[in-house]
């Protein structure tokens, strides 16, 4: 089993890597591998629409294929974004559109998987509930089991507002967030044994 995050700012060090890579140490703590991307590495076009992806790759060559691959691998993924204007970034969005290619001629390769998301904001209620409810369209979309950090925040996903260092809250939603991935994913293992 093995969990990808995936950080969606534009910041390779900024609050959101932090908050992810907070989140993929609690797995890593659980006995599961974790990998890290940030998008801030890669060149991702935006989807041209003209789904010759329903053959099962896309027409663009750019760094997409890494991510691509990447998330094949993955049994979990957990998003991570800042709120850009109520939203996920534009950097997310696009690298979302890009994974068409996992859903198209009827097949849905991500299906059964498991997401997550972690969103910041730079105040409490600084769009993160609406960032993170484009994570779970997305994940839905995929036909993956979204997860949501549970009992005693029960919001949508993990959630950190202003500095992720310090926002003693955000990180726990975080850590429960983390955990929750972790036990899905060994009740999967468990059932398919």
């Amino acid at each position: 089993m093995n969990v990808l995050g995936i950080c969606g700012s534009p910041h390779r060090e900024g609050n959101t890597a932090h908050a992810l890579q907070y989140a993929l140490r609690v797995i890593e703590g659980e006995g599961i591998d974790t990998a890290y991307l940030s998008l801030a590495d890669y060149q991702i076009a935006p989807c041209r629409g003209c789904f010759t992806c329903r053959g099962g790759t896309c027409v663009q060559e750019d760094d997409m294929a890494v991510v691509v691959e990447a998330i094949e691998r993955c049994d979990g993924l957990i998003l991570a974004s800042p709120v850009y204007m109520g939203l996920v970034t534009g950097q997310m969005k696009v690298m979302m559109d890009r994974t068409v290619l996992f859903r198209t001629g009827g097949r849905f390769a991500l299906s059964g998987k498991v997401g997550a998301g972690i969103a910041c904001g730079g105040f409490r209620n600084g769009g993160q509930e609406l960032t993170l409810q484009a994570m779970h369209t997305f994940f839905l979309q995929q036909d993956m089991y979204a997860i949501a950090d549970g009992p005693g925040y029960s919001h949508s996903g993990a959630a950190i507002a202003g500095r992720a260092d310090t926002d003693q809250v955000g990180l726990q939603t975080v850590d429960n967030l983390a955990r929750r991935v972790t036990r899905a994913l060994q009740q999967m293992r468990g059932e398919r044994e």
